[in-house]
Formats: structure tokens, sequence, C-alpha cells
């Protein structure tokens, strides 16, 4: 629970009786690789915070063919939001790379914080924001930059990722195949 705290003030300016009320509501479950967090098509409501391990979301195709939209090391809040947020089923799916410690709450309850606690609202915001800044970066580098350059880019953001999960899942995640994913490496 300390590592929420710690990302917490890290974020905002929470009083002593903020940061209790907030962490009041989240419990620690452990979970095994491969376990998901969230499946699409499913209803999400929760929140997490992700303390240990790697977990990504990612979706689908008709054909069966997994996208990685994204990977979620620690410190970090996992969410399938467009569903927690729209109460509408999850596009997404969130799964484990490697075991994984989250804490967890009901997103109904914090959004009943609101209210009474404006900061955990603003606290909200923030983190929403702070997605789409990234989303956004992401979406111009899969149309605008070549495999390479987003190889790099995902060494830096990820440093000790490529050591942890699958060259597929990297692949996935760079919008190319194994095959060029190992192109690309020979070549450094």
């Amino acid at each position: 629970m300390n590592e929420l705290k710690t990302y917490l003030r890290k974020l905002i300016y929470f009083t002593e009786r903020e940061t209790e009320v907030f962490v009041s509501l989240f419990a620690e479950i452990e979970l095994k690789k491969h376990d998901y967090f969230a499946k699409e098509g499913e209803y999400s409501s929760k929140l997490a915070f992700l303390s240990e391990g790697v977990m990504r979301a990612f979706f689908r195709n008709t054909s069966g063919n997994e996208y990685n939209k994204t990977f979620f090391t620690p410190p970090a809040f996992v969410a399938a939001y467009s569903s927690i947020t729209t109460k509408r089923k999850n596009l997404i799916n969130i799964q484990c790379l490697t075991p994984c410690s989250i804490f967890v709450a009901d997103f109904d309850k914090i959004t009943a914080l609101y209210k009474d606690f404006p900061k955990i609202e603003s606290l909200a915001r923030i983190l929403a924001e702070y997605k789409f800044a990234i989303k956004e970066k992401r979406e111009i580098e899969l149309v605008t930059l070549e495999a390479k350059e987003r190889y790099e880019i995902f060494k830096k953001e990820y440093p000790d990722l490529e050591n942890l999960i699958s060259q597929y899942h990297i692949a996935s995640y760079l919008g190319i195949s194994p095959t060029q994913l190992s192109r690309i490496r020979a070549k450094r």
C-alpha cells in the first residue's frame, strides 16, 4: 500500500485524510501470469494500481490476431477505462504477462467520493489527461515513424521489459511481425 501512497504524492497533494480515504478503497490481489484483469465483451468496474509485474492491454480482431495496445509496468493505474466510465462492455483485454501484485478498488466507490473530496476528482482528471496524452503520442508514432524508431522508443520507455516478455508481444506492440523485430535487433 505504501507504493500507492508514494505514487499518489507524485501526482497530487493529498492531505493525510484524503490519502487514507482514497487508499482504504483498495484491496491487494495477486494475479498469476496469463490471468486476466479485464476481458473483452465483459463489463469492468474496477480500477487497479499495479505495484509488481507486467500487464498488457490488447484487442483481438475477428481472425483471432492479437494487437498489444499498451504495457503496464509499476507504478501504474490500470483499468478498462472506456468500460468503467461508460458502463459499456470492454473493447480490450488486460492480461498479466508476469505474476502481478495489484491493489483493486471499485470505480463507483471512487467516483462517489468526488463531491466530498474534490482532489480525488482532480486526480481522476489528471490520470485521464495523462492517458490521453500517451495515447495520442503512441498513435502519432505508429503512423509517422519507421519500425526501427518505434523500437528505440519502446526500449527507452520500457528499459527492462525486453527481458521479461516475449518477442511476440513486443512485435505486436510495435505493429510489426516477430521476424521484422528480429531483423531490427540483428542490425543493432
